[in-house]
């Protein structure tokens, strides 16, 4: 399953839209942190840098297979040798895998999605209690240079409320600010014991 309005533009100025060292910076994402699931590739845009912050591997996932050889590509140009793609889709399958086996999945601008709160669940099954799900998104701005309809782009107090219904997250400090165009949050995974069943 595509996610709604999940066309992508061209690579390079596609990469224009993102200050990625500031929203990693930000977000936490250094050698402390070893093994990251990261929910669509894209271009690799994140992929590459996070690869070469974190100590371990990034497993990272995309419905397309032109982004995940994309991703390939550029990966093996960049010397970045721990990273695993793997087409999949995810918002139907999951992330596969052992729970509670990694310490940060990324979903980056995907909460626009038709089950976001099943995502959040999903990727925290995956990360390791005192992990992190580590969420970007558009402001919720209609003067932003891309993004999905207004209709459907999250506001950052909803994606507190979804991730607080899994049972599962709660936020780990104050939203953060990162432009030019997103905003983010630290997303810490509870123990298991709270945890809401979301229906499929």
């Amino acid at each position: 399953m595509r996610l709604r309005e999940s066309g992508m533009p061209e690579e390079a100025y596609w990469e224009t839209l993102f200050d990625v060292p500031l929203i990693l910076d930000g977000l936490g994402v250094d050698a402390r942190v070893r093994n990251v699931v990261e929910f669509g590739c894209g271009y690799g845009t994140f992929t590459i840098p996070v690869a070469k912050r974190i100590s371990g591997t990034v497993t990272t996932f995309d419905i397309a297979p032109e982004m995940v050889e994309r991703t390939r590509q550029r990966a093996a140009a960049a010397g970045a040798y721990n990273i695993v793609c793997v087409v999949r889709d995810v918002s139907a399958e999951g992330f596969g895998g052992e729970p509670e086996s990694k310490d940060a999945c990324l979903l980056f601008n995907i909460l626009h999605c038709e089950e976001p709160m099943k995502l959040l669940a999903e990727a925290a099954r995956v990360v390791r209690p005192g992990g992190a799900v580590l969420v970007i998104h558009w402001r919720y701005d209609a003067g932003t240079p891309r993004g999905p309809s207004m209709e459907i782009r999250p506001r950052p107090e909803q994606i507190i409320e979804w991730a607080d219904q899994t049972g599962l997250l709660e936020t780990d400090g104050s939203m953060i600010g990162l432009p030019p165009w997103h905003y983010g949050f630290r997303l810490r995974r509870r123990e298991a014991a709270g945890r809401v069943e979301v229906a499929n």
